[in-house]
């Protein structure tokens, strides 16, 4: 069978050279009936390998459970891909990053609060062996030494960046080899971080977005021979709640593709097609101030959120074309789109009302954070009752992310962790009233020492100095909302808090789209049941992607959870997209 070889002069395959030219490819952020053709396009683009990681908290969102099945059948991924003629780099963790929730380690590794993430912890090791000895059986039938696709296997994640544990690295080699990799592992740091975070025995590569040169000279200076590589080509970058959508400059980046490849060295382009970040399921990051991530991550790549050929999908066919094989098929055109239309939500349900339909409250003698209650995404309610009436100080040590308080269903402020906010006074009405606080986890944080990242209210929570000793915590991860209540909306008495809307529209083919929701604050959309994603009027983007293969020919069901309040009925179903004003 074939397998890799890393040779002093670069890699070889089948005893003839071969040079890696890859792309990223993420099939959890991606709609599975639309994997092939992403991989075909990828093809088409002249690479010969993807790249994709595998993310844990997905594959296994409870302790002992483990999927493979719609969105994240990774065999079938798998096969799709060899179908293409395309080799993988497989980069299963346990640590990702990606932007994507957690880094990809799961929310109930964190029910330990003193758990030591990325670590010898034995705690963190038994659950890492128990993840590899789920995922890896399905998976080795598609190394290339079984006559699968699979080329190398990624040893964690730019852990320099985090750690400098070799023995940390050396247990995790040891955990694949045992549970039966036998393809060449590699590692990935910046250039800055290749002596923390290699292995001696073990591949190095670096990622980068500029200064190739540089990074591959240290690359050389950490590893004298064997094949050069850029594991992360970085040709664009990812968007924060109340920035700018960034981009980068297709000539830029096709002219350091160009420096890659004339220097030898093998690439993945990061990415090659973003996808989005479906559901609840984006990042965050927290250098001194947390900064969760947007749901789209379109990544300014050669294929855009929906799949198109962007400008940089031409221009690094060309710069591709200069130093290998390139398919003589024509660049694909893009896939039909959405007609406008504009859709009345005509019904709603309140969520405070209807909080027993949601999730069950546990009552305790503090607030419970998410992860003690077995919950990964999300909202949690926390109530308790307040002892007097009159003038009154609400703190909290710790909120993660946001919390929206109601005294007696009436809003009375926000505290949001972004804005270190610890405080919030407002009149009580009358002895006993009940305190609400409604906790979003906006994301948890994906890179850094920030993510021991457990959600919900921490740390003391005191009223006028004093910590109420009753309270309820209801997990609301909002993953079937088949028990909701609709009822028609009334103008005369609209809806008060949090409250889900709905409406429908008849569409006679499905196709690709976007949904705006122009004069909306923050919230969720579901469409069909489909959690689109997040949205929140700061920007930068006011639409959300529409998959074509989750609407039906015919009725289609749009509900939208609006936090805070809205100027209209009505949401935009659009063929383009706005992913917000570029950063200068």
């Amino acid at each position: 069978m074939p397998r890799l070889e890393v040779a002093a002069d670069g890699f070889r395959l089948d005893d003839r050279p071969l040079r890696i030219i890859s792309g990223g490819l993420h099939y959890f952020r991606i709609h599975p009936e639309q994997w092939a053709d992403r991989l075909r396009k990828a093809r088409l683009m002249g690479l010969n390998t993807i790249e994709t990681y595998v993310p844990w908290n997905l594959h296994s969102p409870h302790p002992g459970e483990f999927r493979l099945d719609a969105g994240l059948d990774l065999p079938r991924f798998l096969d799709l891909a060899a179908a293409e003629d395309l080799h993988v780099l497989l980069r299963p963790g346990p640590y990702i990053c990606a932007e994507w929730e957690g880094g990809g380690l799961p929310s109930w590794l964190l029910a330990d609060e003193d758990i030591e993430l990325r670590s010898r912890d034995p705690r963190y090791l038994k659950s890492v062996d128990d993840y590899l000895a789920a995922l890896l059986p399905p998976v080795l039938p598609y190394l290339s030494t079984r006559g699968g696709p699979i080329l190398a296997v990624q040893l964690e994640n730019e852990y320099g960046a985090y750690g400098d544990d070799s023995g940390y690295l050396e247990d995790l080699a040891e955990l694949l080899h045992r549970h039966g990799v036998d393809v060449p592992l590699f590692t990935c740091d910046q250039p800055s971080d290749l002596e923390r975070g290699g292995l001696d025995g073990v591949l190095r590569t670096v990622n980068l977005g500029s200064r190739v040169d540089a990074g591959l000279a240290e690359l050389r200076t950490h590893q004298p021979s064997g094949p050069l590589m850029c594991s992360e080509f970085w040709i664009g970058w990812f968007d924060r709640w109340g920035g700018t959508h960034v981009t980068r400059s297709t000539a830029d980046a096709a002219a350091d593709l160009e420096r890659l490849l004339a220097a030898g060295a093998s690439v993945n382009i990061y990415m090659f097609h973003g996808g989005t970040n479906f559901g609840f399921t984006n990042g965050a990051n927290d250098k001194g101030t947390y900064r969760p991530t947007v749901t789209s991550y379109d990544y300014d790549a050669p294929l855009d959120e929906a799949g198109d050929p962007a400008p940089k999908y031409a221009a690094f066919r060309e710069v591709i074309a200069r130093h290998a094989p390139v398919p003589e098929e024509p660049v694909p055109d893009p896939v039909p789109k959405l007609a406008p239309a504009a859709v009345e939500l005509t019904a709603c349900a309140g969520l405070l009302d209807q909080r027993e339909r949601l999730g069950s409250a546990v009552h305790a003698d503090r607030p419970q954070v998410m992860e003690q209650l077995g919950q990964s995404f999300g909202f949690i309610l926390y109530e308790t009752a307040l002892p007097a009436a009159g003038p009154t100080v609400l703190r909290i040590a710790e909120v993660h992310d946001r919390a929206q308080v109601f005294v007696d269903g009436q809003p009375v402020g926000v505290l949001e962790r972004e804005n270190h906010e610890h405080a919030l006074a407002f009149h009580t009405p009358r002895h006993g009233a009940q305190l609400a606080v409604l906790v979003e986890n906006q994301g948890r944080v994906n890179y850094g020492r920030g993510m021991h990242d457990r959600k919900g209210l921490l740390g003391e929570v005191s009223v006028n100095t004093l910590a109420p000793e009753s309270w309820y915590s209801r997990p609301l991860p909002l993953d079937d909302l088949s028990r909701l209540s609709f009822t028609a909306f009334e103008p005369a008495s609209p809806p008060v808090g949090p409250t889900f809307h709905r409406g429908h529209l008849d569409i006679e083919q499905p196709a690709d789209g976007w949904i705006a929701l122009d004069g909306w604050t923050k919230g969720h959309v579901w469409i069909n049941g489909f959690a689109l994603g997040r949205y929140w009027s700061r920007g930068p983007q006011t639409t959300l992607y529409v998959p074509a293969p989750i609407l039906n020919a015919g009725r289609n069901e749009i509900t939208v959870l609006e936090l805070h309040g809205a100027t209209t009925r009505t949401v935009e179903l659009r063929g383009t997209p706005d992913l917000g004003p570029v950063e200068d």
